[in-house]
């Protein structure tokens, strides 16, 4: 026997008569957002060098001492920023946790 998440009513094949909330919606939207992870990507590796800011930061591969950087929040919101460089001369990437 299954029960509603939303109203704690029993479910009658698989959808609650009450909100209209269904086993497979629930299903649809796992699969959906999972293929989404797998697919998220930043930047390619020759993207973002016109449009994104520089700054003066040496590469840890190559000792070039320039770089592009971007921000972005890759944990919960009470958590800091992420701030990634990538070298203008290799295209080598890396992080830095703020």
């Amino acid at each position: 026997m299954q029960f509603c998440p939303k109203c704690n009513l029993r479910l009658k094949k698989g959808t609650c008569t009450k909100c209209g909330y269904s086993e497979a919606a629930k299903t649809e939207t796992k699969k959906s957002s999972a293929e989404m992870d797998k697919s998220f990507t930043v930047f390619e590796e020759d993207e973002g060098k016109e449009t994104l800011p520089t700054i003066k930061k040496e590469c840890e591969k190559c000792g070039n001492d320039e770089a592009v950087w971007w921000m972005l929040q890759t944990r919960s919101a009470d958590e800091p920023t992420t701030q990634f460089y990538r070298c203008s001369k290799c295209a080598h990437t890396w992080r830095d946790y703020s």
